[in-house]
Order: C-alpha cells, then structure tokens, then sequence
C-alpha cells in the first residue's frame, strides 16, 4: 500500500484489510510518500489490532519536501515486503472481505498474470461508463481493448500477482507525477506474455475523489502511449488497414501514426453522409506530396480496421454495424477509442 496525505481513508481502508476472510497469512506493507498528514502514525496505531488478527505490519517512509510519486513508492512497499503474492491496494479504496482469498486462488491458476475484480464506485455514478466498462468486458476484450483510452483493462487498484511475476516485469516507473506508471506497467506485463484475468465478483470500493493521483496524467501522454503500443502490437503486423472513423479522432490517429503506417491506411470509413461526399481526407500538415486517404461508408471498406468511435455511445448502433459484418474483435479490428 503506498501512501501519501490519506489519513481521512485509513481507518476504514485497514479495517477492510482486518475483515478479509483469507485463511493463510497475511502482511500489509505499507511505504509512506512523505504524508504531512499523521498518516504513519495513525497506521502505526492499528498496529496492535492488525497483529491479534495475525496481520504482520511493515512500515516505512520518508520526510522529504515532496513525495516521489506513487511508482517509487509501489516498489518500496514490495520491497520492504516478504510475500510470495502481492495484493495491490490504493489507501483511499476499500477491500471487500473475499478480496485477497479469491484473488489469491485466481492467481494460482494464472501464475504468469495481472488478476483484477469488478468494483463498485464511491460515489456511486461517478465515471459511470468507465465503470461499467470495468465490470463488464469479456475476458477476451481484457486482451482486446488494451488500446482504448481508459486505460490497463483491469485497474491498478485491483491488482493481485505473484511476487515471481511482479520481478519479471518489474519494477513500476519512477519518473513521479504525470507518469502513468500502472499503464506502463501493463503494457510491459503484456510484452513479457503476461496474462490478464478478472474475479467477477465486486471485491473492491473504488473511490473517486478530486485529489487521485490519476488527475495529474495528461490525455496527451497517454494518447502517445497507446498510439505507440498499437503501432507495436498491431498495425506492425497489418500489411493495410481502414480507420473507422474519418472524424477527429480518426485523424488524429492518423496524423500519429509513423510514415510507414500512414502509408497502410488504405481508406477512412463512416456512417456521415457529409464525410463521404468529400471523398478523401487531405492531411495538410504533411511533407509534399500530401497524402490523400479515401473516405467510405463502411459497408464499402475493407477489414482490417482500427475503430476511432467510442463504446456505449451510439445507443448500440456502433455495436449493431460491427456486428452486421461478422467480424472477430481482435482479428478483424481493434477498438482504440
């Protein structure tokens, strides 16, 4: 557990971990980021009631004029500890009582992956697609829809490793606030054959609250992330392929792409009528000679295609088009958006 100024959440977070009903033993690491807050001694204080319980408590930290950020702290948290899996939880989240038990037993049947749960929000609606999205991809799209914008398919917060795997990819970036050391993590889990896989049951109260850490990661740094883990991971392997979506977003993945990937968008493809009639897209900002790309209605393009319309907000007409030319996510097309 790394920990920075969270002395509002503590006591129900470590009463969570006092409820959970695993039968084995149990440890809570805890490294504290430079807190002003009284957060160590206030975990310091539970000491006594963790132990009755047979909870090991380690904790250490450091008073430096600012803190390092919550990679840097991850890694002191799983350094300083002994266990041979490691249960990530965020001091502002609450475990639920089955949490570590049936983590721990997914894990065991997927010794080489990134293990996560449903959660539910706090308070409840807030980042309600996000959410649902969350709770809801198969566990193929936990392999499929690693591009889109939301991030690791199973969240930081619910992590649970072994410790063997953690080493292997390991450890998270350091570089502070800003970094999205959870996503870089992820993708270098996936590099390494990493599995993923989700506890469907809800073992985790999720909360959201203005001062998370994930508010200081830019839309732009994590746009440049993806665009390059696709480039890696998919188009390198595509010999052409069609952007759905001749829009802003379309473009925007187009004007991202390396020159050797433009040069595979064979066509834009859309449902807007207006987008069609033009024909072509210009891509104005390039070099001579300026490269045009056809437009078409997707029933006219061909597969493969990278999808630049964001899920859950067509009222499933998005869904229904994909699902009218029978294709297999992950063959076929990859969402980014």
């Amino acid at each position: 557990m790394p920990m920075f100024n969270a002395s509002c959440w503590l006591d129900e977070c470590l009463q969570a971990v006092l409820d959970q009903d695993f039968s084995g033993t149990m440890e809570l690491s805890v490294f504290d980021d430079a807190s002003t807050d009284g957060s160590r001694q206030q975990v310091e204080g539970w000491r006594s009631r963790l132990e009755a319980k047979g909870v090991s408590l380690v904790i250490s930290g450091h008073n430096a004029a600012r803190p390092r950020g919550v990679g840097y702290a991850k890694n002191k948290a799983v350094s300083q500890s002994c266990g041979q899996y490691l249960c990530f939880q965020d001091a502002d989240d609450v475990m639920l009582p089955q949490r570590v038990s049936l983590q721990y037993e997914a894990s065991l049947l997927h010794p080489n992956a990134l293990i996560g749960c449903r959660v539910r929000r706090d308070p409840e609606g807030s980042t309600e697609r996000y959410t649902r999205w969350i709770n809801t991809i198969s566990q193929d799209q936990l392999l499929t829809q690693v591009y889109t914008s939301h991030g690791p398919t199973v969240i930081m917060p619910t992590w649970f490793c072994s410790r063997d795997w953690y080493l292997k990819t390991g450890p998270f970036d350091e570089g502070g606030k800003g970094v999205p050391e959870d996503l870089l993590f992820f993708y270098q889990s996936l590099r390494r054959g990493g599995g993923v896989a989700r506890v469907d049951q809800c073992l985790l109260v999720y909360r959201y609250h203005e001062n998370a850490t994930t508010h200081s990661v830019t839309e732009e740094t994590i746009w440049k992330l993806r665009v390059d883990f696709l480039q890696e991971r998919v188009l390198s392997q595509w010999e052409s392929f069609t952007i759905w979506n001749a829009g802003k977003q379309g473009r925007k993945l187009y004007r991202s792409l390396s020159p050797t990937n433009q040069k595979k968008v064979k066509a834009f493809c859309d449902v807007d009528d207006n987008k069609i009639q033009k024909g072509f897209y210009t891509y104005e900002e390039s070099q001579r000679p300026k490269p045009t790309v056809p437009v078409l209605h997707y029933r006219d393009a061909a597969s493969p295609f990278i999808i630049c319309v964001k899920l859950d907000m067509t009222g499933g007409v998005l869904e229904e088009n994909l699902d009218s030319l029978q294709l297999k996510e992950g063959t076929d097309y990859y969402h980014f958006n």
